[in-house]
């Protein structure tokens, strides 16, 4: 018995969740709601251990399993998906069986990656493809939802060439979640511009970009900035200089196009705010070259 209907409650409530916050949901007023399913809320994730079996189950694989945000980098990618650990101890152990058994069953579950404090972001369905008892590890594979919208099932990626093309843009994506999720947890959730503290519209914009040299994702080659900010940056309509000022374009001081335009030009020569712990602040040799082509642009 593999939980069909079960699972196909929890994944479209995780649809209605990621429609409301994006890649990221927050556990808080999010994944804590858990999700409908005979009468009762059932839970998507534990929040003491890795692998989860609901108690309404019955059948015997995991439901979900989930990453720590203070070692997102340990799942060590592979050519055809992701690997996991077991959890500690006897293999046999019911987590580990919960484990074990969704490969043996090629049941679907969720992928909770944690990309900051109280947020994840969930891969579904995700399906184990290979299992070491030796090495007390899995290869968890991202899969896809096939069928009309109202009627979606999982579906595993057979096709290695598809599989993974599936396996790289999941990394894309969990690079730029957990280089988000960092960057906002340094800069408590807050435009560093504005202010703004609605998460949903603050996103992680790169000092130098991740094609470059400089481009790593570390918080001191981010900053945490809303929407409208972050696109201001990105086409160097809106610079920072080295020693933390804001600087708005001379084409957009010059223009008149309403109040909108006028939240943009009233930040110009003000104080960015900045972490207060020194690795996580602003590197300035990134911010002089990328304050440079800013000034050329404009």
């Amino acid at each position: 018995m593999r939980d069909e209907t079960l699972r196909s409650a929890c994944f479209a409530s995780l649809d209605v969740l990621s429609a409301e916050y994006g890649d990221e949901i927050p556990y808080k007023d999010g994944l804590d709601r858990g999700f409908p399913h005979g009468g009762v809320r059932v839970p998507f994730l534990s929040t003491q251990k890795g692998i989860f079996r609901a108690r309404v189950q019955r059948g015997p694989a995991a439901l979900s399993i989930q990453t720590s945000w203070k070692s997102p980098y340990d799942d060590e990618p592979v050519e055809d998906g992701f690997l996991y650990a077991y959890r500690a101890g006897d293999p046999e152990q019911p987590d580990n069986r919960a484990l074990r058994n969704a490969f043996v069953l090629q049941t679907p579950l969720v992928y909770f990656l944690a990309t900051r404090p109280g947020c994840y972001k969930p891969v579904y369905p995700a399906f184990v493809v290979s299992d070491d008892p030796g090495a007390a590890q899995v290869v968890v594979s991202p899969g896809r939802m096939v069928g009309p919208l109202d009627e979606r099932e999982p579906f595993l990626v057979d096709d290695p060439l598809e599989r993974r093309y599936a396996v790289r843009e999941t990394r894309v994506r969990l690079h730029q979640a957990r280089f988000r999720g960092r960057v906002l947890h340094a800069y408590s959730n807050t435009c560093t511009i504005c202010r703004l503290k609605e998460g949903r519209l603050l996103e992680a914009a790169h000092i130098a970009g991740d094609l470059e040299s400089k481009g790593e994702p570390i918080v001191a080659n981010g900053l945490s900035l809303c929407s409208i900010h972050h696109r201001a940056f990105d086409r160097d309509l809106v610079g920072v200089s080295p020693d933390y000022i804001v600087h708005v374009s001379k084409q957009l001081l010059d223009d008149e196009d309403g109040p909108m335009l006028e939240l943009l030009k009233q930040f110009h020569t003000q104080s960015i705010s900045v972490p207060t712990r020194a690795s996580w602040k602003p590197d300035r040799d990134r911010l002089a070259e990328r304050y440079e082509r800013f000034t050329l642009a404009s």
